[in-house]
């Protein structure tokens, strides 16, 4: 398992070569901080970052930018349809001290794609062009692009675009494997990964799909990408590049307990409240929650419960609770009692998550 190696982007080494996926919404601060902790990262990305916002001063855009200097290297990505805005946006982000300024052109979003933004571009190839020519002339740290494998089902240029983006001065190429038509049905293709690896000679990275280190593997020999990006499989379980890493290194993967996991939602929580407002981290809470409980016994029952409390108390009251009872190894019945029908959590999709808040 030797032959997966880290990569630089120009002169950044990407060690492990595993990049956490931006995903709106979910990838901020709090969430970015808590899983490089945990470690196996080798490059953080913020939540895609509208440019409209940016150059407006909008306060939450500005805010979206933030980052801890243990997160380096860390990539702001932006997203938008105007080049001016873009390039201003550009330099924005070189100016708070990114290493890397990401383009998305991916986001499958109609509310982004309407402006001209994210996969929007992916079938304007000449508005691309002056976006990524003007970025580059702007900033001085590397620009990387995210694409997709096309807009429509029947058009897929991936290839094509990837092209076009190593000629306008991309340091780094990110695919998923889905069209915007597609959104994020059916499964991505990575032997465009393949493809595009095979006619560019920046590197290349793969996304979508791999919730698993075997899949992790599979992606890094079948296609020779670069690196790999996982954004919803990290959040199911955020020691996985923990675990990717150390089958990388022959070391005896890390396996989670009990008590790793509460003290894993606890850490988060803190961090939250202590960046954010407390009803928005009761949601924001929530909703990893959701996602990070699955597969644990009882976990739709503590969802549930959690979806339910209101206050900070009552929510560190329900992880205790869970805790303790399927620690001594009982059956957790939550708030037992038919008035609260199991609420499952939505699954998130990674510039979608957004919209999709927990139920309150």
């Amino acid at each position: 398992m030797n032959q997966i190696k880290p990569f630089k982007i120009r002169d950044i080494e990407i060690n492990p070569p595993l990049v956490l996926s931006p995903m709106a919404g979910v990838t901020d601060i709090s969430f970015r901080r808590l899983l490089k902790a945990r470690g196996g990262i080798g490059l953080t990305v913020s939540e895609f970052i509208s440019v409209e916002g940016l150059t407006r001063n909008n306060p939450k855009s500005k805010r979206q930018m933030r980052f801890y200097e243990n997160e380096r290297p860390f990539a702001v990505q932006i997203f938008g349809g105007q080049p001016e805005r873009m390039r201003m946006a550009a330099e924005l982000a070189e100016e708070v001290g990114a290493d890397i300024l990401d383009v998305n052109c991916g986001c499958p979003a109609p509310k982004v794609v309407k402006h001209g933004g994210g996969s929007g571009l992916l079938k304007d190839h000449p508005r691309l062009e002056i976006i990524l020519s003007e970025i580059k002339k702007a900033i001085t740290i590397p620009m990387t692009v995210k694409i997709r494998a096309g807009y429509y089902d029947n058009a897929i240029n991936a290839v094509e675009t990837a092209k076009l983006a190593e000629a306008c001065g991309a340091e780094h190429i990110a695919l998923h494997g889905r069209t915007k038509e597609q959104g994020y049905r059916g499964l991505a293709n990575w032997d465009l990964v393949k493809q595009i690896k095979e006619v560019v000679s920046v590197p290349v990275s793969g996304s979508g799909d791999v919730n698993t280190i075997e899949q992790a593997f599979d992606r890094f020999r079948e296609t020779g990408c670069d690196g790999v990006l996982i954004g919803r499989g990290a959040m199911a379980n955020p020691w996985i590049f923990r675990q990717i890493e150390d089958a990388m290194l022959g070391r005896e993967q890390f396996q989670p307990t009990l008590e790793d996991k509460r003290a894993l939602l606890l850490e988060y929580f803190d961090m939250l409240r202590e960046d954010m407002p407390q009803l928005a981290a009761i949601g924001r809470m929530k909703q990893l929650a959701g996602q990070f409980t699955r597969g644990l016994q009882g976990g739709a029952l503590f969802r549930t419960a959690l979806y339910h409390s209101h206050s900070v108390t009552e929510i560190l009251d329900r992880i205790s609770e869970y805790f303790e009872t399927i620690t001594a190894g009982r059956r957790y019945f939550g708030e037992a009692g038919p008035t609260h029908e199991i609420i499952e959590a939505p699954a998130l999709d990674s510039c979608e998550a957004a919209s999709v808040t927990a139920v309150s």
